[in-house]
């Protein structure tokens, strides 16, 4: 049966806006950039999976962790070990731990934080040195002068979109979806996320979303840069703003 004896019981008004959505699955590097992944599918042990280094941020790392339920208790999980495991390996280790809670149905962000740049150093030309041509030189990587985030969720789900925004950097973005420790799995995952890498949160459940972040530098309130945040204000509808004159 052709299309148009499959939909000639609608008006041909609706049949001109008709769109027929596509279940084929892209693949991964195209999913990571737009309709986003389950963190499962693009784990390791904090380098980039093999196949997309030409969509990776450089820097971001995922890494799984593991989550031990304890029955009629709850459960266990570690978050990070100083002398071993990925954040070891790259010489990270926090300086400050926070915690933070959002509400169900609620986003945050994007957040940004400075890059530190050397004196008289290209910043352009520091990326490159960072992230392109010496990248396993951790001892490079100025972690006490500038935030970068280590992050862990113990409740709820919750969808994270990452952009760099580096000075010479290819503009690229990831979207996933990691789960928190109350539901244990292969999507229980640690990020890393470095200075110049915007990211935002939101619960994609019906759950609040509870995690806990470390940063390398203590909190600095000039240093939490802002980039299409009007979403965490809960703005008001457009008429209403036309009412109150937009003074809100």
């Amino acid at each position: 049966m052709n299309d148009n004896n499959l939909w000639r019981g609608i008006s041909p008004e609706a049949r001109q806006r008709l769109e027929i959505r596509s279940y084929a699955q892209r693949d991964l590097a195209a999913r990571l950039e737009t309709t986003s992944v389950e963190v499962r599918e693009i784990i390791s042990d904090g380098g980039v999976p093999a196949g997309l280094e030409q969509a990776w941020i450089p820097g971001v790392a995922v890494f799984p962790r593991k989550v031990h339920p304890q029955p009629h208790r709850g459960f266990f999980g570690e978050f990070a070990r100083e002398t071993e495991g990925p954040l070891a390996a790259i010489g990270l280790w926090p300086r400050q731990w926070a915690a933070a809670r959002m509400f169900a149905g609620t986003a945050k962000g994007f957040h940004i934080h400075p890059p530190y740049i050397p004196e008289g150093t290209d910043p352009a030309a520091w990326f490159r040195r960072l992230f392109l041509e010496e990248p396993g030189n951790m001892a490079l990587r100025p972690y006490a002068k500038e935030q970068w985030d280590a992050m862990f969720f113990l409740q709820g789900i919750v969808e994270m979109v990452l952009v760099d925004e580096r000075a010479g950097m290819p503009r690229r973005v990831m979207r996933l979806t990691l789960y928190g420790d109350d539901l244990p799995g292969p999507n229980n995952a640690g990020m890393v996320i470095p200075p110049g890498v915007a990211h935002a949160l939101r619960a994609a459940g019906s759950q609040d979303v509870l995690m806990v972040y470390g940063t390398t530098t203590t909190f600095v309130p000039a240093n939490e840069g802002r980039l299409a945040s009007r979403v965490e204000s809960c703005p008001l509808p457009d008429p209403w703003l036309d009412y109150l004159g937009k003074q809100v």
